[in-house]
């Protein structure tokens, strides 16, 4: 019998010809480039790919170079991806709690947020605070990784004692941490470092080299793009950034004398990943491509000439507002972490915006990772969008449209002087005022936020913490400071229980500076007015719009319903009603707004919207309005009252300011 089933035999082959034929029927008569989208970047997504857009041996095989296709031949049966959970929470004893609840739920590997102050992760002030917070923890089965964003080098390689110091020696060589220092990610998120960037990145090449032998299974630094990403930068921003990243460390790491292939596996590549999972899988693709062009260049050779690299779900996609969305939005960017062939996947907690996550918070952000793999089985297949026409041209037009971004940081001496310059950061401005002005005008729906929202909703609960007392718990100085600044006094006061206020080193010298990129969550305009209209609901008068409905229900309901959502963006809550003129002037008043909104057809409007308006404004309307474009009508209409059109394309954050400000909300 044969092995093959050719189910394609029962059915006539198709051509190239006869689908253009059929799209172009299906357009009347438009271009097929009217269906041709674009990324963020401007990059072309065309609306079918075809055989001629991708040379079949350009993507080399999975596990070989130039490991486009990632740099496993094979994928783990039973952990295709490493599942990486964030634990955050700043006391040491629940944080301990919430390690273990996450590798007994199914989490491979933890990322310890330390934050001294505890407004931002775990207040870990002692090694002693380590060891508690990773109780029971097999460092050789799960691995660790530290994360202190924004921190100085300095900040981080006290932290990375810390750790050290609460590893027992015997246990080093197999510890399979990640320390993730990274001066130039500190000094992207707070435009400062506490030294020059010479001394910074000297610094941290140092303890690449002084701490790698004692850690051998840990990846020293981390070349990491979501400060550009959530700063509202393009996928090709991101790329550019995130290469020019790891070759400042290679070259520092190489001049503080290892070789090529050392300074490349100890540097680990964090990415984020958003709801656009085509894109992104593309994305994941073309680091790879670009990053083996540049270890290669370095002298690289074999694996090492990889990428390892991590997915983390985007922050600036998450909403406050209704955030069972991002439940969605989480597990779109899941995939295509997962599926796009990332080494290690974190899916953010879909309350992140909205403080500490709860225990169901936690469950859904692992269970997310779990069933991809588990149920889904979506990483069975090694380099699953291998192949794929679209995927493997889209990865190729992301590389080829961010190469020449990334050699324009390095003209300018490197990513750390072209920071300092200011030119990258002022075309990522670009990119997120684009942004969001799109958002502003719906071109990119935010689901239940800026589209379909929900008045009076519930909102999922959130941690809680009684910082005060934490702190006032945490470790003080105790005076063992260390011998030198070197990575070895520095582990050996730690292990001699040492504080972090201990060996901490302040200094009032000027350090490096460059503009911030400043992160952006794309609702946050939208839930700024909702919260506005929630506190004027809670004190009893809750804001509201009139929606005078003129002509039968089958003329009015499209634009009643998107006057309905439109002002829902707001916090505004709607009062429909039909009738005529005389009786919408009436029953706006019994309805107590001085918001009104017409909505009816074109062929309503052109009869009877003129006597509308005029009625409802000196029935003491204070801001009338029309749903639809006005067309030639609009003289007519602003003489009678009308003052703002609302319709597709319009400012709908404009709007609703402007709405607000007549109502009085905020003042």
């Amino acid at each position: 019998m044969a092995d093959d089933l050719p189910l394609s035999a029962d059915f006539p082959q198709a051509d190239e010809a006869q689908w253009q034929a059929l799209a172009e029927k299906a357009l009347e008569g438009a271009p097929l480039s009217k269906i041709t989208t674009k990324t963020e970047h401007g990059v072309p997504v065309k609306p079918l790919y075809r055989r001629a857009d991708w040379a079949p041996d350009a993507s080399g095989l999975p596990g070989a170079a130039p490991f486009i296709r990632g740099g496993r031949s094979v994928n783990d049966a039973y952990l295709p991806w490493d599942i990486r959970q964030v634990v955050a929470h700043p006391d040491p004893v629940i944080a301990a709690d919430q390690v273990m609840e996450a590798l007994e739920g199914g989490v491979s590997s933890i990322e310890l947020r330390v934050d001294a102050a505890g407004e931002h992760g775990v207040v870990a002030r002692s090694a002693v605070d380590i060891e508690r917070v990773l109780r029971g923890v097999k460092l050789d089965l799960a691995p660790v990784a530290l994360e202190a964003a924004g921190a100085s080098t300095t900040q981080s390689i006290e932290l990375a004692a810390l750790l050290a110091a609460a590893i027992p020696s015997r246990e080093m060589a197999s510890a399979r941490i990640a320390f993730n220092v990274d001066p130039i990610g500190a000094l992207a998120r707070t435009g400062s470092l506490p030294g020059s960037t010479e001394e910074e990145m000297s610094q941290a090449a140092s303890f690449a080299r002084d701490a790698g032998p004692e850690f051998p299974q840990a990846s020293m630094l981390r070349a990491d793009s979501r400060p550009v990403h959530e700063a509202g930068g393009t996928e090709v921003q991101e790329l550019a950034y995130l290469i020019g990243s790891g070759a400042e460390y290679v070259r520092a790491l190489m001049t503080a004398g290892l070789s090529a292939d050392a300074a490349c596996r100890t540097i680990l590549f964090t990415v984020s990943v958003g709801a656009d999972y085509l894109v992104d899988m593309a994305k994941l693709r073309a680091a790879r491509r670009m990053w083996w062009r540049v270890a290669d260049a370095f002298g690289a050779k074999g694996a090492a000439a990889g990428m390892t690299l991590q997915a983390v779900s985007s922050r600036r996609m998450l909403t406050r507002r209704d955030p069972w969305v991002n439940i969605l939005r989480n597990t779109a960017a899941c995939f295509a972490g997962g599926v796009g062939g990332a080494d290690i996947v974190t899916v953010r907690s879909f309350t992140d915006a909205m403080g500490l996550p709860g225990k169901l918070a936690r469950r859904l952000a692992r269970g997310t990772q779990v069933i991809a793999q588990e149920e889904c089985s979506l990483g069975r297949v090694v380099d699953a969008p291998g192949g794929a026409w679209a995927i493997e041209k889209l990865g190729e037009d992301l590389a080829k449209a961010a190469w020449p971004i990334f050699q324009q940081v390095e003209s300018e001496g490197g990513l750390v002087k072209a920071l300092q310059a200011g030119g990258f950061q002022a075309g990522v401005g670009d990119a997120r005022l684009a942004r969001i002005k799109a958002a502003a005008k719906r071109k990119e729906p935010i689901t239940g936020v800026s589209d379909f929202p929900q008045l009076g909703e519930e909102l999922p609960s959130v941690e809680m913490v009684n910082l005060p007392a934490i702190v006032r718990r945490a470790a003080e100085a105790s005076g063992r400071a260390p011998a030198s600044r070197s990575w070895f006094s520095l582990k050996a006061a730690a292990q001699d229980k040492a504080t972090l206020a201990d060996i901490s080193r302040t200094t009032d010298e000027d350090g490096a500076e460059a503009e911030p990129f400043w992160p952006i969550r794309i609702a946050e305009p939208y839930e700024r007015l909702r919260d506005l209209a929630d506190q004027r609901t809670a004190a009893g008068r809750a804001p509201k719009v009139y929606l005078a409905a003129i002509g039968p229900l089958a003329e009015h309901s499209a634009r009643l319903q998107y006057a309905q959502n439109f002002f829902a963006a707001g916090g505004i809550g709607a009062v429909p009603s039909a009738g005529d003129a005389v009786w919408h002037a009436q029953a706006m008043k019994q309805a107590g707004c001085s918001l009104v909104c017409l909505c009816g057809s074109d062929k309503r409007y052109a009869a009877e919207a003129v006597d509308a308006a005029r009625a409802l404004k000196q029935a003491g309307a204070a801001r009338v309005y029309l749903a639809g474009r006005p067309g030639e009508l609009e003289g007519a209409l602003r003489a009678a009252g009308v003052d703002e059109f609302i319709f597709v394309g319009a400012d709908v954050l404009a709007s609703l300011e402007k709405a607000h400000a007549e109502l009085g909300l905020g003042s």
